[in-house]
């Protein structure tokens, strides 16, 4: 054979992926997993398992729009189609240069993604997915052209097809096949037809046009009307089923001038910019929005920490806990339900898991805290960042039509990783400063990956996307819609690109009408080993825009103190027991009332330790009215005490007691004197304290044996817990590791079922099966090898009764065994020649 020759065509997807080279293959592993779970024995197998529905589907769903518009049209077009033929159903009769210099890109991704094979002169569809875009009446077709001549004549009586031979002006024919491949050689020709067309009635050109663009099919009568008999007549419109009509594909290719698609979209849409502000602004504003998420966190944390809501029984919080959620942290109900899910993603609370199971903080929650700010905010957006539970769905319902609450099942979406990556690093491709506009987001992602339905709620990408915007503003990753310095940093992006950067490259000078439009390779999310290093980054960048805790306070005589700015730990916490916060904002304001003053005493200190801690942490000097109001309440404090009899109250001055058994507000607590000190209660200790308090006393619990209980604020922890596990979509991405063996694999198994051998004096096998011969032909042919040095092919039964192949060199022979060179496995084997089940010499150009 001449060198020059071309090799020949592939005959199958078999063949077609038999011929590809390591890389290639790599590549349809990587981009397509679940053909490696579990490896395949040989690339027949793969190829079968590439043309399965469920792995078709997948793959389609991956399609940016025009490759998936490329696939529809090979879908309408002959099979096998040729390149031009492609060509001209993509581009039309004027000729798009747009489409035609992306075409071989998006030819090359259907090439890749093993749905198309064979070279341009014999392009191939995979057959399922032809069946998925192919039109028919129950699944029209999305290109919206109808069935062929052919195909819609099939079951047509043979006088109806003649008549319509007729009518249309062409002889008529012996059989309806030749009159359909008439009609279609009418059809299909463009001068002809448009002379049929002139002739026809205004009114019939004008139901030919609201057909044109999909769906072909259209309802009539019994007696249809004349300008439908015109149409009917002609073939112009075929019976698809009783009472409705079809327009064959190809007169719909002619009056759509050649296009299959209305719209070819080949090249993705611009992001539009709505606002740019200088990067600083960004930077500064995205980490005020990141103190404030760590303030929100805490916050709510603080909330629960002597226990928080009820775990409802199906799971989650009750439509009541996450109102009363979004009361305390002074947000609406989705944002309460973000935080509440963002602190589970992080681990930093879980349910207790007790008889009554409570939310509460976890372990981690105070390790969590004793890290720096920077570092506490890159825990929570990485946790953010990586997790399948989507807040934005708590409110909606399930497919049962049950309410989905937050921090209850059924919110994961594997898809919300992905998008919230791809989101950011569109963010990042843009200049530096630049908030692009929600909508052009989401028609770029919804080029990327068409939405699956016409529904709204079937773009569930664009929703992802659309949370993604607000949630990255909530957190801090962006500032006014442009991604920050440290948002960058988060998802592994390159360095900012200048509003003012010249292009660079050779290929960046040629005009446009010389390049292929083809969009920017998307950013791949950071593998699991590269997110600590991106937090970390993440971390550095913003903690100098943070700003630095605070030791000080500002004390005010109306009894309120203005922080005005975070305060460091020790502060912050003792200050949050001793006072009620009033407002939040770029200053916190605190107020002192009875009820703080009076939580600070429970937890052991005493007057003079507030007084001491006021003046410490106080920049102006305490006023007296707040001197005076602690003074005050820790004289009357621990007066009287309260402990479990059922419950008691104690006191040394027996008109106190009196007092309180007076008073018509303690008729509810059941009180009732055993001693002048003493007063026996039917309500528990707890309700007695809270009653008390009501009353305007300052009781004190105390134990069994007289001492005072001291209260100490976060105490409840939940046992050790690990945050939820991100729901994968699909078969993990296999690594480089796993894919260099995969291929191995792949290649031997095809080895060992492919190799030509020689005609044996065994009995013949069926191609792929393995050989049969005796043990005596066996032996000999196996010794024989070992003194030639040749490879054979051998069928193998293992000690569990799997059946193989394998391809050997043998070494030598002794024992009932032989060694031998495996091809297969690419190693050394020793094989029992009792479970060799037949063996057979390879042809001169076997191995």
């Amino acid at each position: 054979m001449s060198s020059d020759a071309k090799p020949a065509a592939p005959r199958s997807l078999a063949e077609a992926l038999r011929a590809r080279d390591d890389a290639s293959l790599a590549a349809l592993l990587r981009s397509r997993p679940d053909l490696i779970t579990p490896v395949p024995t040989d690339l027949t197998q793969l190829a079968t398992r590439a043309g399965t529905r469920a792995s078709v589907v997948r793959a389609l769903e991956r399609l940016d729009r025009f490759a998936l518009q490329t696939a529809e049209a090979l879908a309408v077009a002959p099979d096998p189609a040729t390149y031009g033929g492609l060509l001209s159903l993509m581009a039309g009769d004027p000729g798009d240069p747009a489409v035609a210099g992306a075409l071989p890109r998006a030819l090359a991704t259907l090439r890749e993604q093993a749905l198309v094979w064979g070279g341009d002169d014999r392009l191939r569809l995979v057959r399922t997915a032809r069946e998925l875009l192919a039109p028919s009446p129950q699944h029209p077709s999305p290109t919206g052209l109808g069935p062929t001549v052919r195909e819609a004549a099939s079951g047509m009586s043979p006088g109806r097809i003649q008549e319509i031979v007729t009518a249309a002006g062409l002889p008529s024919t012996h059989d309806p096949v030749s009159a359909a491949d008439a009609l279609t050689a009418l059809f299909t020709d463009r001068a002809r037809l448009a002379a049929l067309l002139d002739r026809a009635p205004q009114e019939s050109r004008e139901v030919l046009a609201r057909l044109v663009w999909g769906p072909p099919y259209g309802q009539v009568t019994a007696d249809p009307a004349p300008h439908l008999r015109w149409l009917l007549d002609r073939g112009l419109l075929l019976p698809a089923v009783p009472g409705t009509v079809v327009l064959p594909r190809e007169v719909a290719l002619h009056l759509r001038g050649g296009r299959a698609h209305r719209a070819p979209e080949p090249v993705p849409p611009p992001l539009e910019a709505a606002a740019a502000h200088r990067p600083q602004v960004v930077d500064a504003t995205a980490a005020g929005q990141a103190q404030a998420a760590l303030g929100t966190v805490e916050e709510l944390l603080k909330e629960w920490d002597e226990g928080g809501p009820a775990v409802l029984r199906a799971g989650g919080l009750s439509v009541r806990d996450l109102k009363r959620t979004a009361v305390a942290l002074d947000v609406s109900e989705p944002v309460a339900a973000f935080w509440v899910e963002l602190a589970y993603a992080a681990g930093l609370l879980a349910s207790d898991g007790e008889a009554d199971e409570r939310y509460a903080a976890t372990p981690a929650y105070d390790e969590w805290l004793e890290l720096p700010p920077a570092e506490r905010w890159a825990r929570l957006a990485g946790a953010w960042l990586t997790a399948t539970r989507t807040a934005g769905l708590v409110g909606g319902r399930d497919a049962k039509d049950r309410v989905l609450s937050a921090l209850g099942p059924n919110l994961d979406r594997s898809a919300a990783p992905e998008v919230r990556h791809r989101v950011l690093a569109l963010l990042a491709g843009l200049p530096e400063g630049t908030a692009p506009s929600a909508e052009s987001v989401l028609a770029r992602l919804r080029w990327e990956r068409p939405p699956r339905g016409r529904r709204p709620e079937d773009d569930l990408r664009g929703r992802l996307a659309r949370w993604t915007l607000s949630e990255a503003e909530l957190l801090g990753v962006t500032g006014r819609g442009a991604l920050s310095a440290h948002g960058r940093a988060l998802i592994g992006a390159p360095a900012p690109r200048r509003p003012d950067a010249e292009p660079e490259g050779p290929g960046d000078k040629l005009p446009v009408h010389h390049r292929a439009p083809a969009p920017p390779a998307p950013l791949a999310p950071p593998a699991p080993a590269e997110q600590a290093a991106a937090r970390a980054a993440a971390a550095r960048l913003l903690a100098p825009l943070l700003p630095e805790p605070l030791d000080h306070v500002l004390l005010q005589a109306d009894l309120t103190a203005v922080a005005p700015g975070p305060l460091r730990r020790p502060l912050a916490d003792l200050l949050g027991v001793l006072a009620d916060v009033e407002s939040k904002g770029g200053a916190t304001v605190y107020r002192f009332t009875p009820a703080s003053v009076r939580r600070a005493l429970d937890t052991g200190r005493t007057a003079a330790d507030l007084h001491a801690f006021l003046a410490e942490h106080s920049r102006t000097p305490v006023p007296q009215p707040l001197a005076y109001l602690i003074d005050d309440v820790a004289r009357r404090h621990g007066r009287l005490r309260v402990g479990a009899a059922s419950a008691y109250v104690r006191c040394d001055d027996d008109a106190m007691l009196s007092e309180i058994l007076a008073d018509r507000r303690a008729a509810g607590l059941g009180l009732r004197r055993l001693a002048p000190t003493v007063l026996a209660a039917q309500a528990g200790p707890a309700a007695l304290l809270d009653g008390l308090r009501a009353m305007g006393f300052a009781p004190a619990a105390e134990s069994a044996e007289g001492d005072v209980l001291i209260t100490r604020a976060h105490a409840r922890r939940t046992p050790p817990r690990t945050p939820p596990e991100p729901v994968p979509d699909g078969p993990p991405v296999p690594d480089d590791t796993l894919l260099t063996a995969a291929l191995r694999a792949v290649r031997a198994g095809d080895l060992a079922s492919t190799a030509p051998r020689k005609p044996g004096p065994g009995a013949p096998a069926a191609d792929g099966e393995p050989p049969r011969t005796s043990s005596a032909e066996t032996l000999a042919t196996v010794q024989a090898a070992v003194l030639t040095g040749e490879s054979l092919w051998i069928g193998y039964v293992n000690a569990e009764g799997a059946a193989s192949q394998h391809v050997i060199a043998p070494v030598r022979v002794e024992g009932g065994f032989v060694t031998a060179y495996d091809h297969t496995a690419d190693e050394v084997r020793t094989f029992p020649l009792h479970r060799v089940t037949g063996v057979a010499e390879l042809a001169d150009d076997g191995v």
